[in-house]
């Protein structure tokens, strides 16, 4: 963490320049009667001064940047993050803005800038502030500087789950570099918190305790060797006092604790976020020993740190007003639930998970980048899983229906919650802010395919894009610091009613760590039920996704598929009393990978596929990504069926798709619109014909990409990463991405897989049909035909993807073998049940309907008269 600054520092500077102008030392005497006594008045009379200051010459803008730095640091000391991030952030822009020099920006503002970053979980823009600092640093080769930002690299990595990633750096720094014993007991403490959180350290690396431990344990001993570590050889001790409670080793981990604590009283001028984090972590300790009393004082004192005037409160949890985006307030609010669950009092327990909550969505609001976004969104499931499992507990006691809504309404909340944002703020965005979303999209679009080429990537290209991306990123936060996310209140009553009129009933999944609850929605009720997330119901689901794995799989043994679909049939619990038609499922976790209609019922000897039990015979079976975009769907914008149509063909190349061609003439010749062939199905001709279309039909190759690769989709001159669509403006009735594992991505709990079909919905698509696996090509332009066919009969989209399945199963021109469920079970279909001409015609008739209402309303009010 940054240094004070105080104002000799600068002297040398101020004197080899011209005399400094009246406003440079008004400046430069503000901050130093600041520094000197740095309290929330002086502070409050800094912003009052600054007001007044306006800077014109490159001088006293350096001194103003200086204020801000120092502004900022004492800021973060008081407890005022977020502001202290905004000044850092104004600081940065304007040193670049105005080409300042001669100031140690780095070590003043893009460090401690980082670390904030950190801290609130903007992990994106803390990863592009420290990549941006090293790439200064390496130019210059400032080694000190090179260090830290490895150091905090590592713990971006930490934080966003790239463990390994962060293992091999620290590993290779402290191998090759040249560093001081403190700078290597650092490292190893970074280490040492990797190794616990490594899910690949069994096989790579070995027991990562062990690891962990012995890292722990070398850091120790380096940092004992330097006076003037106290606070990182405090860490390191708390550290191995966890991985000791971790096996239950109690008295050692005690006994790592009492050293903390000794390291710690040697701590000067200590942040009070650093002094509610050690008291958060003994209560921690505590609480794994079962010493509820010493765990409630330890929370106490957390809140007593962080809160002002709680001391003066009556009650244990403190003020909703009070709290702000404090991860340590957030933990110690989620601590004192547990200690709730351990007295028996649920409802305390979920008021004070109530206030987490409420901090999780302050922390939202600063957020940016969706990969931060979505990794915050995963900490707020956690809670959520264990708020439903106490309202699931609270109705076998009580019986009252009004626990199961509200671990719903809790459960839906977290479906999709980022792309509900994005969707919600791109109505209520200038054409100014969505110019700089799209050049930031751009921006990382470069980035990632110029990381793509590995060891032939140019560093310099990637940290131009990075600076780019930041100067659009603080420019976006300007734009919209002000205003407020609107959020539509989701109404139960309404998705009842919704259900009925639709005759339909919604299954709601939420894949949690210890469970899989299921939430069933019928005739204006609610059920819940689990499904114990453990070492056997996993890997059945698994098997039966696998059995999709390739063409083969389920025809070389059809009784294996018959059975196993059975299985995991009967271990998602779905609704077995055909009492509707329709049936929505809402998946979380995995099962956004699993085919809902190959699941089969009833199990039979039979290995003809056309006879086989599955739930596409029961159940007309459509998905959505929450119930909240099933409820609140737009009608259809178009009052005609006319087709955007892109088929590259890619004719006399090994990527030739034969059998597209006839995909396409079936398509032409029962509907207008625009075809776009070979060299013309370019994404440019895309973007410009795209919003002009109701219907979208892509036939192409994608790719679901990897852990480190994006999903993309092949246009005829490019490949196109799923993110590159977020900034189109579409509002297509429907989008057909009739290529492989266009609904397959990077998948995130809850959030759903970041696929292309992602980026169409970010685009404005609610209704799309895409593909869980590497489709056929023949049999895929069969399905289409038949699924267009039925679109041309006048059935709705959902209808219409359920009868070409149908068809396509009793189509005795098809053989047994092309019947496999792999072959007719890719394409799901997400979105509304009706139907776009019924939806026109409802408009109209309800427009019609109400003149002749008004009508009549006319001519009795003149009877009456």
């Amino acid at each position: 963490m940054q240094k004070i600054i105080l104002l000799f520092l600068f002297t040398s500077f101020v004197f080899s320049q011209s005399k400094p102008s009246a406003l440079e030392d008004k400046i430069y005497n503000s901050v130093d009667a600041f520094v000197a006594n740095p309290t929330v008045e002086s502070l409050h009379k800094l912003e009052v001064s600054e007001k007044t200051f306006s800077p014109k010459s490159k001088s006293e803008w350096l001194a103003f940047v200086i204020l801000k730095c120092n502004k900022a640091y004492y800021e973060n000391q008081l407890g005022f993050t977020n502001k202290a991030i905004s000044n850092y952030e104004m600081a940065w822009q304007l040193y670049q803005k105005k080409e300042l020099s001669n100031y140690d920006i780095i070590e003043s503002c893009l460090q401690p800038l980082g670390n904030l970053y950190t801290i609130i979980g903007d992990y994106e823009n803390a990863e592009n502030t420290i990549k941006q600092y090293f790439y200064i640093a390496n130019v210059t080769n400032n080694q000190q500087q090179k260090y830290s930002a490895i150091l905090n690299l590592s713990n971006v990595y930490q934080n966003t789950g790239k463990v390994n990633e962060a293992i091999d750096l620290l590993e290779k720094t402290i191998a090759t570099e040249k560093l001081t014993n403190a700078q290597k007991g650092l490292l190893y403490t970074n280490l040492g918190n990797n190794y616990f959180l490594s899910t690949d350290a069994f096989v790579i690396k070995g027991n990562p305790y062990t690891k962990g431990e012995a890292a722990y344990k070398k850091a120790i001993a380096l940092l004992k060797l330097d006076k003037n570590q106290a606070e990182t050889l405090s860490t390191a001790y708390r550290n191995l006092a966890k991985r000791c409670a971790v096996t239950q080793e109690y008295d050692l981990a005690n006994s790592n604790m009492e050293n903390a604590k000794a390291a710690f009283g040697l701590i000067p001028n200590l942040e009070p976020r650093k002094k509610a984090q050690f008291y958060f972590d003994e209560a921690i300790l505590q609480f794994k020993q079962k010493k509820i009393t010493e765990t409630s004082q330890s929370i106490s004192t957390v809140f007593k740190i962080l809160i002002p005037y709680y001391s003066k409160s009556k009650t244990v949890l403190p003020n909703r007003n009070s709290l702000y985006a404090e991860t340590v307030l957030l933990d110690a609010l989620d601590l004192q639930s547990e200690i709730y669950l351990e007295k028996n009092q649920p409802k305390s327990a979920l008021e004070s998970y109530g206030l987490a909550f409420h901090i999780e969505g302050l922390f939202q609001s600063l957020l940016v980048y969706e990969n931060s976004k979505i990794i915050t969104q995963i900490r707020n499931r956690n809670r959520t899983e264990k708020c439903i499992a106490i309202y699931y507990s609270l109705y076998q006691k009580e019986k009252k229906s009004s626990y199961l809504e509200s671990a719903f309404l809790l459960s839906e909340q977290t479906k999709s919650a980022i792309l509900k944002q994005a969707i919600s703020n791109s109505k209520t965005r200038s054409r100014e802010e969505k110019l700089i979303l799209e050049q930031l999209q751009n921006w990382n679009t470069i980035i990632v395919k110029e990381q793509q080429k590995l060891q032939k990537a140019d560093i310099s290209k990637i940290n131009e894009a990075i600076k780019k991306q930041n100067e659009l990123m603080l420019l976006l936060k300007s734009k919209t610091a002000s205003k407020a996310n609107e959020k539509k209140e989701f109404i139960l009553t309404d998705l009842y009613s919704k259900l009925d009129k639709d005759n339909a009933v919604m299954v709601e999944y939420f894949f949690g760590r210890e469970n899989i609850y299921v939430f069933t929605i019928e005739n204006k009720n609610i059920k819940l039920d689990f499904i114990q997330n453990d070492h056997t119901a996993i890997p059945k689901l698994v098997h039966f996704i696998d059995f999709f794995s390739s063409s083969n799989t389920i025809s070389d043994n059809p009784s294996a598929f018959n059975h196993f679909s059975n299985v995991a049939y009967t271990i998602l619990k779905l609704p077995k009393i055909i009492t509707n038609k329709n049936l929505i499922i809402i998946p979380d976790g995995i099962l956004n990978f699993l085919p809902f209609e190959a699941l089969i019922t009833s199990e039979s000897s039979t290995t003809n596929f056309a006879k086989m039990h599955y739930l596409l015979t029961d159940f007309k079976v459509g998905y959505n990504n929450s119930a909240d975009f099933y409820l609140n769907a737009f009608p259809f914008q178009h009052k005609k069926q006319i087709v955007l149509g892109v088929f590259p063909i890619f004719e006399g190349t090994n990527m030739e798709l034969t059998f597209s061609k006839k995909e396409l003439q079936n398509i032409k010749a029962n509907f207008d619109g625009k075809y776009l062939e070979s060299q013309d199905a370019s994404f440019e001709n895309f973007m410009q014909n795209a919003a002009n279309y109701s219907i979208l039909h892509l036939s192409t190759h994608a790719s679901s990409g990897d852990i480190s690769e994006p999903a993309s989709i092949k246009f005829y001159d490019q490949e196109v990463l799923y993110s590159e669509f977020y900034n189109l403006n579409l509002n297509p009735d429907l989008v057909v991405l009739s290529a492989c594992e266009t609904g397959i991505g990077k998948l995130y709990k809850a959030e759903g897989a970041m696929s292309v079909a992602r980026g169409f919905q970010f685009a404005g698509a609610q209704n799309l049909l895409f593909s869980l696996w590497k489709v056929n090509d023949f049999t895929t332009s069969v399905m289409m035909e038949k699924f267009y066919n039925n679109v041309k009969k006048g059935q709705s989209y959902f209808d219409s993807n359920h009868q070409a399945k149908l068809d396509f199963l009793y189509d005795e021109t098809i053989s047994n073998t092309k019947k496999s469920p792999y072959y007719w079970s890719a394409f799901v279909y997400y979105g509304t049940l009706g139907n776009p001409s019924q939806t026109n015609y409802f408009l109209w008739i309800s427009l019609f309907g109400g003149i002749i209402g008004l009508l009549l309303l006319w001519k009795l009010f003149f009877r009456k008269k």
